[in-house]
């Protein structure tokens, strides 16, 4: 069917990054919803719920003949979901509290097309152990400004702080856009990516991905 046309609610370059691996032709059109966690609500249908909201927020202006997508992250430590740090002593205090030990990485993404109101949506997980970094190099990686719009008050790809000790799991799903998850999605809108979605996505990453596979066939969830 030729490329088809994505609208990406979304401003994240990381997520812009990833999504042209794809192939696809798209355009951004950021989507503001409030972020707010509803009691008793968790990881899964929290990210889920967001991406949903940012996916029909985006539907109300968006031109009927373009697929919107949509996707929001959030940093799982224990029982704790953590948001972007208000300012560099809470990036800091996250940096600390995520140090030495594995915590997970929920991505939920949601896409529909424009006056068909069907709305389709995935979940990846991804268990993300950081390595024992140290305090100096906390405050150094906190004084670049870097961590402070990003959930958990990282970047898993910054090239200096490399905060994680090593990964099997999605790591698209931890820069925020988990690209096997998307393709299964789409092909429920029997769109295909125009590329060979998992080897670009390690190519562009330099990650050998051990789950691309399952995910690609519906099994894990990241």
């Amino acid at each position: 069917m030729g490329k088809p046309f994505l609208v990406l609610a979304s401003n994240s370059p990381r997520r812009r990054e990833l999504l042209a691996l794809s192939g696809w032709d798209f355009d951004t059109l950021p989507a503001e919803v409030d972020e707010n966690l509803r009691p008793g609500e968790t990881p899964g249908p929290y990210v889920l719920r967001l991406a949903e909201s940012k996916a029909r927020a985006c539907n109300l202006r968006s031109p009927e003949n373009r697929i919107i997508l949509a996707a929001d992250t959030a940093v799982v430590d224990g029982k704790t979901i953590l948001g972007k740090p208000g300012d560099a002593a809470e990036a800091k205090d996250m940096l600390q509290r995520l140090r030495g030990h594995t915590h997970r990485v929920f991505t939920g993404i949601a896409a529909m097309r424009p006056g068909e109101g069907n709305l389709l949506t995935d979940l990846c997980v991804s268990e993300v152990p950081m390595r024992n970094y140290t305090d100096a190099e906390i405050d150094s990686y906190v004084a670049s400004g870097d961590p402070l719009d990003k959930a958990g008050a990282y970047a898993i790809q910054h090239p200096e702080f490399r905060p994680v000790e090593r990964m099997s799991g999605c790591y698209a799903c931890v820069m925020g856009l988990p690209l096997c998850h998307l393709t299964r999605l789409m092909r429920r809108f029997d769109i295909l990516p125009l590329v060979d979605i998992s080897s670009a996505c390690q190519s562009s990453l330099n990650y050998a991905c051990q789950v691309s596979a399952a995910i690609l066939h519906g099994g894990q969830t990241g």
